[in-house]
């Protein structure tokens, strides 16, 4: 669509991953706005040196939209299936990291990211997922999260498309009395520190839910936090230290624990200790 529209500001480099992100950063020192986009696994994975000394090390303002991101890129296979690229993102100094959880919030991170100076990380994934906000009502800032849903029993901390699957168990949790307050944390870095304490203080325990390994993502970062400021149960839902594998993508994240049914599992768990 876009090389259509501005065929002069569209530029294939192949498969050259790492290429591609020096590119960008050689872009931005001419005062472009450059956006690389590939494969989660090839731009975080096969581009990091990359992008950590050429992007980041200078603080250039690249935006990198990284597709195909998590288990969902299903019978691509776990060569593919990209579950490292928050954490790899996440440790480089001055890197804004972003996973959003529905086509509203990617529409309005694009513009943000294009709005905001500084190297940016834009994660996305492959399968479809449901609208979640109005673009006329949302308030998207980056750094910001969304109370995505009320609750005063257990806060569920969620991103990218595992904010839908945390919305749904909510409502089914409230069928069972329990009221479940979600939170959309579509900003990995900077995180929304103060949205999170509160509902640290006014729930007292915390299920994080991302399609993404448990180490060094949102649960990581969500636990770092809470550690220091006002430790709280914290149980983290996402992939368990291990590879994934081929398969339909909704079957594959259902066998490795990302389902609305296993969030509820981990509520309930969370709300009887």
């Amino acid at each position: 669509v876009f090389k259509k529209a501005f065929p002069d500001r569209f530029f294939n480099v192949g498969i050259a991953e790492a290429n591609m992100m020096s590119i960008g950063a050689g872009a931005a020192t001419t005062g472009l706005i450059p956006f690389c986009s590939t494969f989660a696994m090839f731009a975080a994975g096969r581009g990091f040196e990359q992008i950590r000394n050429s992007i980041g090390y200078p603080h250039l303002n690249v935006k990198i939209a990284a597709t195909h991101a998590g288990l969902s890129v299903g019978e691509d296979g776990a060569s593919h299936q990209c579950n490292e690229d928050l954490a790899l993102m996440r440790v480089i100094p001055g890197m804004t990291v972003i996973s959003p959880s529905d086509d509203t919030t990617t529409k309005a991170a694009i513009k943000a990211a294009a709005e905001y100076y500084g190297p940016v990380y834009i994660r996305l994934g492959r399968m479809a997922v449901p609208v979640l906000y109005n673009p006329v009502e949302l308030d998207y800032k980056i750094g910001k999260g969304i109370v995505a849903a009320e609750g005063d029993d257990i806060a569920i901390v969620a991103t990218g498309i595992m904010v839908s699957s945390a919305i749904e168990a909510s409502r089914q949790l409230k069928e069972e009395g329990i009221s479940a307050r979600v939170i959309d944390i579509h900003t990995i870095k900077p995180l929304d520190k103060d949205l999170i304490l509160k509902a640290a203080k006014e729930t007292g325990r915390i299920v994080t839910a991302e399609e993404h390994s448990i180490i060094g993502g949102l649960g990581s970062a969500v636990s770092e936090f809470l550690s220091e400021e006002y430790p709280v149960p914290v149980i983290k839902i996402g992939v368990n230290d291990v590879f994934g594998e081929s398969g339909p993508g909704a079957e594959v994240l259902k066998k490795y624990g990302l389902s609305v049914e296993n969030i509820i599992d981990k509520a309930k768990l969370a709300v009887s200790k």
